[in-house]
């Protein structure tokens, strides 16, 4: 089956909090519709690394964020529609419960954001646990919280009995009018497994494609999967917008980049891989954990997040490769480490049971894990000194998450200066060095074209500076 963008199946799936089990009805849906022989495209509302993943793992097509906090309504569209090829269904995750977003009151950020902006039907996951009649008054809070996300059915998780499913049903359609499309029962022996950051990224499980099996198999039994199929293919026309990303990109660079992938380092923006793509830059994909070098003749080094605290023993012992690095930064390779690269990049990475390891030594300064979150969400970000993906004074948005402390000597320039909505104490972040910038802020270059286009400028620099 093939659609025009204007009439492309479409459905999100929204929660009334965090913890509903949005991520398991998502990951059920899609599992479901891969065995009906759909071609499934996943998204993830806010910003996020690990949900993504297992959304890839089941439909074989690289999952995309959407932020309406990080990107302008403009690029939201564009990225969506971009994500389109060879599929016939999109499935969308949202963000916590429907309505929140970031701090400051408004809806940026929120699910229901990004479901008016996409013009698409949603579906409200609920937690029904310890609940009967009063399951309706809820979902009647959020039908007529904002009467323009289209709220086209529910589906109970946690349900104890048909009993108690019964009772459920029949008071949110008596009293809200919104079709009641299944339940999840409470199954013990089907869980993700979490850890400090959230779920364990696919990368990691060998035993998720089973899981995922069954959480589809699960859901096809006590979800009305066709009529979730009809509620998406029934979407409305698909917003007009001013297509600015990709269709934007007026410049191409004979590059190489290589950029890490392995299970200490995993968290990339596929958008900001195909941007990367769209410049004529060649990726070339590595793994600091299990190679011994580098990938020869590279002009760009991109280390993302991930889980390097969780692998620092074999990372400090894969010595060739830190020197391989060590080496590409001499020859003048612009690096960019963001979190867990730069983690990664700095001398020295103190893990959860305070054992020291000796990482790259590019970046002068010490990780260290904390016992409890370090920084987490939205921020803006102002540039303190030129680096390799801004100029000084600058501005642009970015995210945060993490666990690890920053140790640097006294003196060290940092790159940014970041702040969040409500905190009246700016915080510093990132570490230059030449032609090296290590941060624990994460960016998607479509949030501002600025970030990639100073990062491939710097690369032509660090190449003239060598000729």
């Amino acid at each position: 089956m093939k659609h025009t963008s204007s009439k492309y199946p479409r459905i999100l799936i929204a929660g009334t909090h965090s913890g509903v089990g949005k991520t398991t009805i998502t990951l059920g849906l899609m599992s479901a519709l891969k065995e009906k022989g759909y071609k499934v495209q996943g998204f993830k509302a806010g910003p996020d690394y690990i949900d993504p993943s297992h959304h890839t793992a089941i439909t074989g097509k690289p999952s995309r964020n959407l932020d309406t906090w990080l990107m302008s309504r403009d690029v939201c569209l564009e990225l969506y529609e971009h994500a389109l090829i060879d599929s016939n269904i999109a499935v969308i995750e949202g963000v916590m419960g429907l309505y929140d977003g970031c701090l400051d009151g408004s809806e940026l950020g929120s699910t229901a954001h990004l479901a008016k902006i996409l013009n698409v039907p949603a579906i409200l996951v609920m937690d029904a646990k310890g609940m009967s009649r009063s399951a309706g008054a809820v979902v009647l809070g959020y039908k007529n919280f904002d009467k323009d996300v289209k709220i086209r059915g529910i589906i109970l998780n946690r349900v104890k009995s048909e009993r108690h499913y019964a009772s459920l049903k029949e008071s949110i359609e008596r009293n809200c009018g919104i079709p009641v499309l299944g339940y999840m029962p409470f199954h013990e022996d089907i869980t993700l497994p979490e850890r400090h950051l959230g779920l364990v990224p696919s990368i990691e499980q060998e035993f998720a494609k089973s899981t995922y099996q069954k959480i589809g198999s699960l859901l096809s039994n006590t979800v009305d999967v066709d009529r979730l199929i009809n509620i998406a293919t029934s979407s409305e026309g698909f917003p007009s917008y001013k297509k600015m990303v990709f269709s934007g990109i007026n410049e191409r660079f004979d590059f190489r980049i290589a950029v890490a992938v392995d299970e200490a380092f995993n968290f990339y923006y596929q958008d900001n891989l195909d941007l990367l793509e769209s410049y004529g830059i060649e990726l070339t994909y590595f793994s600091p954990l299990y190679d011994k070098y580098l990938p020869a003749d590279i002009d760009g080094l991109y280390i993302g997040g991930g889980f390097p605290e969780l692998h620092a023993a074999v990372l400090a012992a894969n010595t060739t490769m830190k020197e391989s690095i060590r080496k590409a930064h001499k020859n003048g390779v612009v690096i960019y480490g963001e979190c867990g690269g730069m983690m990664y990049l700095l001398e020295h990475m103190v893990d959860f049971k305070n054992k020291t390891h000796e990482m790259c030594g590019i970046l002068k300064g010490t990780t260290r894990m904390e016992n409890k979150r370090q920084g987490l969400g939205y921020i803006t970000v102002q540039a303190l000194h030129d680096n390799i993906l801004c100029k000084k004074g600058e501005t642009f948005k970015g995210h945060e998450f993490h666990w690890s402390s920053l140790h640097v000597p006294e003196g060290t320039l940092y790159a940014y200066e970041i702040s969040k909505y409500g905190d009246n104490k700016p915080k510093l972040d990132g570490l230059i060095a030449d032609h090296v910038l290590g941060s624990y802020t994460h960016v998607h270059f479509a949030s501002d074209p600025r970030l990639i286009k100073h990062f491939l400028h710097s690369i032509v620099g660090a190449k003239h500076l060598l000729a």
